[in-house]
């Protein structure tokens, strides 16, 4: 990659934050349960309304990449993000937060299939999991900075804006019109392919190619973790502990700065080792954290176990995205959206995992997660790049 074309990563890297955003579900889910009194199940709604779009707009961005181009279709999720993001400053009803956070999730999905063939079309095939390593390192700044925004907004009185924990959505706000003009002003050149255009059948017969059905299934759990940790976390210490909500919002953002130290040492690692070992050495520090979340009691025994998962986790989508996009060269924004199709396991857990917590505590939830991370040591032997 030249110094010029480098350039171009800074306002790849900056989309990238702007895909954090989604990461606002888990925190922002737990205030709006207790602004309006919601019980588990019904506040899980939420982060499961924002993933369930993963489902049906991954496949056909991946097509409408062939079509308007990366930069444009990037361009266009950053639009549908800004507006998802200004309508929670209209208030606060359980309808409103519906609206802005199923437009959170269709942009993000947008976003989530598009980014990473642009990013490629940067950077080339080479380090390409350690790229998208780091590009995920920048998304998790944004995700541990929400709750301790969230938490700022609730504590601290703001007359002059009057959205309490909701200025977490007015400084995203301004970053995404940011990042939407800078990426709007620098020229990324690319070839749109000419001539007939996959389509939705050509995408999904994909997942006929082993490697790519599993790396969906690695990419449902993942996410579904990911989300099911970002929601449970202040649940287990406000229910084991005795936190109140803005205490146990810690738990997030510790969550978050995990797995952006693991997404930054990631990015190195990933270079020197092979990425099995890597992926192995992962997927036990999940498995300890899942025995920790479910048998600790003790506060510091919760965070050791969320710092875990937090680390263990932060590759994983990385290593499997690279693994299924390099194993069919020539069709890649399709596999990318298959892949970002793979992000609805953050609908699927959720739902699980709130029937179970209102049914056996958190501890239920936890179960729901430990299988995921069952099914990741069934992945190994698909790690070969």
């Amino acid at each position: 990659m030249n110094n010029n074309k480098s350039i171009y990563l800074i306002p790849v890297m900056l989309c990238f934050f702007c895909m954090g955003f989604v990461d606002l579900v888990g925190i922002a889910s737990n205030y709006v349960k207790e602004d309006l009194g919601l019980t588990d199940s019904v506040a899980n709604v939420f982060p499961s309304l924002v993933f369930f779009w993963f489902l049906i707009f991954s496949v056909p961005t991946g097509m409408l990449m062939n079509k308007i181009g990366r930069k444009n279709t990037v361009l266009l999720s950053l639009i549908v993000t800004v507006v998802s993001l200004f309508i929670p400053l209209l208030g606060n009803s359980f309808a409103v937060m519906l609206v802005a956070f199923s437009l959170l999730g269709i942009g993000n999905a947008l976003m989530q299939t598009s980014i990473n063939p642009l990013a490629m079309l940067i950077i080339g095939n080479k380090n390409l999991a350690s790229t998208l390593t780091f590009g995920q390192f920048v998304k998790a700044i944004a995700s541990f900075l929400a709750p301790y925004l969230a938490m700022w907004g609730a504590t601290q009185v703001i007359p002059s804006l009057g959205y309490d924990w909701r200025v977490l959505f007015l400084i995203y706000f301004v970053i995404g019109v940011l990042a939407s003009l800078l990426l709007w002003a620098t020229p990324i050149q690319e070839e749109i392919a000419e001539g007939k255009s996959s389509s939705f059948m050509d995408c999904l017969r994909l997942l006929g190619k082993p490697i790519v059905l599993l790396s969906f299934f690695g990419i449902m759990c993942h996410v579904g973790i990911d989300v099911g940790t970002n929601t449970t976390a202040p649940k287990l210490l406000m229910e084991r502990v005795g936190m109140t909500l803005n205490e146990a919002a810690f738990a997030t953002s510790l969550y978050f700065i995990f797995r952006t130290i693991g997404a930054l040492t990631g990015s190195f690692f990933l270079r020197v080792l092979k990425t099995r070992w890597f992926f192995i050495i992962s997927v036990v520090m999940m498995a300890l954290s899942m025995v920790g979340m479910f048998f600790g009691t003790e506060q510091w025994e919760l965070y050791c176990a969320i710092a875990l998962v937090g680390y263990g986790n932060s590759n994983i989508f990385s290593m499997a995205f690279s693994e299924a996009l390099l194993s069919v060269p020539d069709k890649q924004n399709e596999v990318s959206g298959l892949m970002i199709m793979g992000l609805f396991g953050g609908t699927v857990f959720p739902l699980v995992m709130g029937i179970m917590s209102d049914t056996m505590g958190q501890a239920g939830a936890v179960a729901v997660m430990a299988i995921g991370v069952i099914y990741l040591f069934t992945y190994i032997p698909q790690v070969k790049h």
